[in-house]
């Protein structure tokens, strides 16, 4: 959408709007040109956001520019901000997800809709219609795709994989978010501000996500090492030299 499309949208006039985007709370628009940009759903989201948290919070762009950057906020904030701040923050990290076309994916995965009505199945994406079309997430699709990538490494229907056996996946990531979200809140509260709280969430999705991938990855090897034809024998000869140690 252009800025026209945008101001309509929001209801904010264009010289606020720029307000917002020299301040750093709103996503750079895609360029398709020297004096074009390009607006997305996160823009407008972020806006009415941004609107909601000075009307209804009492919020100033300073403070809102601070919280975003985890530092402190000069001024006591209703608690009620930080539900939308959440939001916000995906917005200046340009993690909305805003709907794509389903079809979008098809060049990584050419099962696309197959992949995805299983995938909807299990929970790990919500497919939608829009216009008769198939959408999804930004992120939803980048899941559908991986799994493409997942397709040419052999894991298809031949091989006995289709995107349905991942169920397990969003059980254990509900069961692991569940846990680190319970952990976190019981050792933060009352013993950190909110925004300094809010900048440490984000910095752990993403240092953990790289801490549980080495994890993972060790217990997937001792897995395949448990199942060895020769796995018990080499229990048998540990337990041997253990026994004859003097």
């Amino acid at each position: 959408m252009k800025m026209r499309d945008l101001e309509k949208a929001t209801g904010v006039n264009r010289e606020t709007i720029r307000v917002y985007f020299r301040s750093g709370l709103l996503p750079e628009p895609v360029r398709s040109g020297r004096n074009v940009a390009d607006y997305a759903e996160a823009h407008v989201e972020g806006i009415r956001l941004v609107r909601r948290l000075q009307k209804e919070e009492g919020l100033t762009l300073p403070q809102i520019r601070a919280m975003l950057a985890g530092g402190p906020v000069a001024a006591p904030v209703a608690a009620g901000a930080f539900p939308h701040l959440e939001q916000l923050v995906a917005a200046r990290l340009d993690r909305f997800d805003a709907l794509v076309p389903l079809s979008s994916v098809r060049k990584r995965n050419p099962q696309a809709e197959r992949d995805a009505a299983a995938l909807h199945r299990i929970g790990a994406i919500r497919l939608r219609r829009r216009a008769g079309a198939a959408v999804v997430s930004r992120t939803d699709a980048e899941l559908v795709s991986i799994w493409g990538d997942m397709r040419r490494a052999g894991f298809d229907e031949t091989h006995g994989f289709d995107a349905g056996i991942l169920g397990f996946y969003v059980e254990a990531a509900e069961r692991l978010a569940e846990t680190e979200v319970s952990q976190f809140l019981a050792a933060v509260t009352g013993r950190t501000e909110e925004s300094e709280a809010a900048s440490m969430a984000f910095e752990a999705i993403n240092r953990m996500l790289h801490f549980f991938g080495l994890l993972r990855t060790k217990a997937v090897i001792e897995a395949f090492a448990r199942r060895s034809p020769d796995a018990g024998r080499r229990r048998q000869v540990r337990g041997s030299t253990a026994r004859h140690r003097p």
